[in-house]
């Protein structure tokens, strides 16, 4: 889109703003802040242009800086200053269309009080003005906390008033009250006068929305461009371009939990084991301690170690009523859509007087507001600032880890001042390595709820499934072993590392164990859904998978066995995750689990050797059951 753009003299100095409706702008400084305030009242405004390119504009705005001698500026200077600003983006254009942005230069009108104070009386402009403030505040308290596309502002008031109307014009008044704030979608290359590493860093645009930098550029009917970039990180929320309106909505102080949940509180409501609550307790005074920096400071962050199995879910609703108790808004963030349907009912269950909303891709309650929100960590895209508490599920779990985008839409999403927690049985190595340097708070809970320990991995010496699948036969000892945990009625996970392998593997399975109900699935599965249920109710007994089944899924006395555990898709957070499946279940927590592979690796020592480490600290605690 193309914006206006200008420059307004004060009593105190030169000043630059963006405008979406001129009208807007002029009866603000001409009309309102002369009634209200007279030294607000502007001298003079030097109409820029009505119709620079959003990023363009934006550019010019933030390296606006007042020089003393803009108050003997005439026409000529003006129009040498925008030159110069929006020289390197006629670079990129295409050199037989630079012409048509010549008129950006002829058009700089200079405008005095007298001349605007003209073009605005005779109007009935109090009755406009009082409508117009209405939707101003409408759209206020809609964009509270959001960060929105023009297309998704246009969809929001349609879903809260059903009509969007001239919403620019009330979106302007709010950039001019201060409450909104309006921004391109890209960001341009630092001014030349920063550093040169921050020069140099900055050098490609990078996305206001999700962090990520921005190269591709395409022509563009919006702003008339012929190299408009664009993101194509987060493209599948909606084209984030260089010229795209990117609108915030600010969404006030940060509050602290509060000081009480006690831990006998907390497990008399929440009916928490030992090891969840002294993990609760010490969230609990995280989330009361004022931050580090005063209430302008980042965000602290807190991470609940806790084993799988653990119940994690039950952990944060003692946090989560904390900071609702104190009048503020919590969000809980997972990695997938399905385990965001299946908190669902869990947290309204659990605060049935509270509005939860939950968020995912084609959520009917994508632009409903709650004191509590649950989304994949994709919506968090969104949001600017709103959430006094952000609860990050699963924070080693895939899409998140690894993914700065998703750190950025997460870290973006909380207040300042507010405050982070992060759930993981298997926390990424930077953060393990911040806990034990004490640089990163934190609370482990070595135990299940059931208070039995975690199984530990048995070694099972066996050729690659490769071999295996060569030779077309499997190993006795497999079958043995298999057989074993079948005959004594588990239901047994059985996980390769390769999606190639499951039909092949299925076939020699049904061959060695005759008369038992063995299936197969993966993510490219159509019938996962339905097969995972199956196994659930006993209708399936031995389900062959990938690690798309090693977190999120319980089955009560369940046995786990990993062929080629020793594989390199196989870390030591992949092996515990796929490991929890076994023994969650308080009427069998001794479930096996095998690692099966030709060799030993590090990452199965590293997960055996913490999971024994967590049952010893479990067993020091007091927490395991005699």
């Amino acid at each position: 889109m193309r914006i206006a753009v200008y420059a307004i003299r004060t009593s105190e100095k030169w000043e630059c703003y963006l405008s979406l409706d001129m009208r807007v702008d002029l009866q603000w400084w001409y009309g309102v802040k002369r009634s209200t305030d007279e030294k607000a009242s502007p001298r003079s405004l030097v109409l820029l242009s009505t119709q620079v390119p959003l990023g363009w504009a934006v550019f010019i705005q933030e390296r606006f800086r007042f020089i003393q001698d803009m108050d003997q500026w005439g026409k000529s200077d003006w129009q040498k200053y925008l030159y110069q600003n929006l020289s390197s983006f006629l670079l990129h254009e295409p050199e037989g269309s630079r012409s048509q942005w010549s008129v950006l230069f002829k058009e700089i009108q200079m405008l005095e009080g007298s001349y605007v104070n003209y073009s605005i009386e005779d109007r009935n402009e109090a009755e406009d003005w009082g409508l117009l403030m209405q939707r101003a505040e409408l759209l206020i308290q809609c964009m509270a906390g959001r960060a929105l596309l023009a297309g998704e502002v246009e969809a929001l008031l349609a879903e809260v008033s059903g009509d969007t109307g001239d919403w620019r014009s009330a979106a302007q008044l709010g950039v001019l009250l201060g409450r909104l704030r309006l921004e391109a979608g890209l960001a341009q290359p630092a001014p030349q006068g920063a550093p040169g590493w921050l020069r140099r860093r900055a050098m490609a645009p990078r996305c206001r929305r999700c962090g990520s930098e921005a190269r591709s550029r395409t022509a563009c009917a919006a702003c008339g461009s012929a190299a408009c970039t664009y993101c194509e990180a987060c493209l599948a929320m909606g084209r984030s371009r260089a010229c795209a309106l990117l609108l915030y909505g600010a969404a006030g102080s940060a509050v602290r939990g509060t000081a009480g949940g006690s831990l006998t509180a907390a497990l008399g409501r929440w009916g928490l084991s030992a090891a969840q609550s002294a993990a609760a307790g010490a969230a609990l005074r995280f989330l009361a301690e004022p931050p580090a920096g005063g209430s302008e400071g980042p965000a602290a962050r807190f991470l609940i170690w806790a084993v799988t199995g653990a119940g994690k879910t039950e952990m944060i609703f003692p946090l989560l009523q904390s900071i609702l108790d104190a009048g503020g808004r919590v969000l809980v963030a997972a990695p997938r859509r399905d385990v965001v349907l299946e908190l669902a009912p869990r947290l309204s269950k659990a605060f049935p007087e509270e509005t939860v909303v939950t968020l995912y891709g084609g959520s009917p309650d994508r632009w409903k507001r709650g004191s509590i929100t649950l989304a994949t960590t994709h919506q968090l895209l969104r949001f600017k600032r709103a959430f006094d508490l952000v609860v990050i599920d699963e924070i080693d779990a895939f899409p998140y880890h690894n993914d700065p985008m998703l750190d950025y839409a997460a870290k973006g999403a909380c207040k300042i001042g507010g405050k982070y927690i992060y759930l993981s049985a298997t926390p990424p190595t930077p953060l393990q390595r911040e806990a034990a340097a004490g640089r990163l708070p934190h609370a482990k809970v070595p135990a299940r709820f059931h208070g039995h320990p975690l199984p530990v991995p048995q070694k099972l010496k066996m050729f690659s499934v490769n071999r295996c699948l060569q030779e077309k036969k499997l190993p006795p000892l497999l079958i043995r072993s298999l057989s074993a945990s079948l005959s004594r009625g588990a239901q047994v996970f059985l996980f390769v590392s390769r999606i190639k392998h499951i039909a092949p593997i299925l076939e020699l399975l049904r061959k060695a164990i005759a008369n038992m109900p063995i299936e197969g699935t993966s993510s490219i599965d159509p019938e996962r859904a339905s097969k995972v249920m199956a196994f659930r109710n006993r209708e399936i007994r031995l389900l062959v998978t990938t690690t798309i089944l090693e977190r999120g899924v319980t089955v009560p006395k369940s046995d786990v066995f990993i062929l080629d555990a020793d594989s390199e898709l196989f870390d030591e957070a992949a092996l515990i995750q796929m490991a929890g499946r076994a023994g969650r279940s308080k009427d069998d927590p001794a479930g096996r689990v095998v690692f099966a592979a030709p060799q030993w690796t590090r990452s199965q020592s590293s997960a055996v050797r913490q999971i024994k480490a967590m049952n010893r600290i479990a067993d020091k605690g007091g927490y395991l059951r005699e």
